[in-house]
This record gives structure tokens, C-alpha cells and sequence, in this order.
């Protein structure tokens, strides 16, 4: 159970200012969330494997092969602004 000083302990280790008006619907919580891991604590787990992931899907990566690339020309020539050799884009820092 988490009492005042606990609350207050807790807040100060964390760098957080908790107003009085608060720590009644704090401390409100966190016993909630303790009396959850208590209920957790009770299942079962002794046949369950441990997760490394939580999803079973496994990457699908691509063979990295070397492909033919487009032309400077063709890269450069839909852009709005280019100076034949680069697209000219707006200055964004000083």
C-alpha cells in the first residue's frame, strides 16, 4: 500500500511537485496499479516461455543486390528548382 509518505518519497526521487489537492486520486492509483500486479503475481506462468518479442512475426528482409539507378538527368529533371547538377531547395538554416 501506498500511504503519504510513500507518495511523497516516490514524487521527490522523480522531481515532481505533487500538489496536496492531488495526492489523495494519486495514491488512489497507485495502490490500483499494485493491487493489478498483485493479481498477476497469482497467475501461472510455469509452462509459458519467455518473449524476446512481443509478436511472433519475424523480419522479411530483401537480398541486397546492386540495381540499376536512374540518371542524374532523369532525377533532376521534374524538380521545381535544379542548377543541373542539384536540387535547389529553400535555406532552412542560418
Amino acid at each position: 500500500m501506498i500511504d503519504k509518505e510513500s507518495l511523497q518519497k516516490i514524487a521527490h526521487l522523480a522531481r515532481l511537485e505533487m500538489p496536496e489537492t492531488a495526492e489523495k486520486e494519486m495514491m488512489d492509483s497507485l495502490n490500483s496499479v499494485l493491487t493489478w500486479m498483485e493479481e498477476l503475481n497469482e497467475i501461472n506462468t510455469d509452462d509459458v516461455k519467455p518473449l524476446t518479442h512481443m509478436s511472433l512475426e519475424i523480419n522479411a528482409l530483401r537480398e541486397d543486390k546492386v540495381i540499376p539507378n536512374i540518371s542524374r538527368e532523369q532525377g533532376l529533371k521534374n524538380a521545381p528548382k535544379q542548377d543541373g547538377e542539384y536540387f535547389r531547395v529553400p535555406k532552412v538554416m542560418e
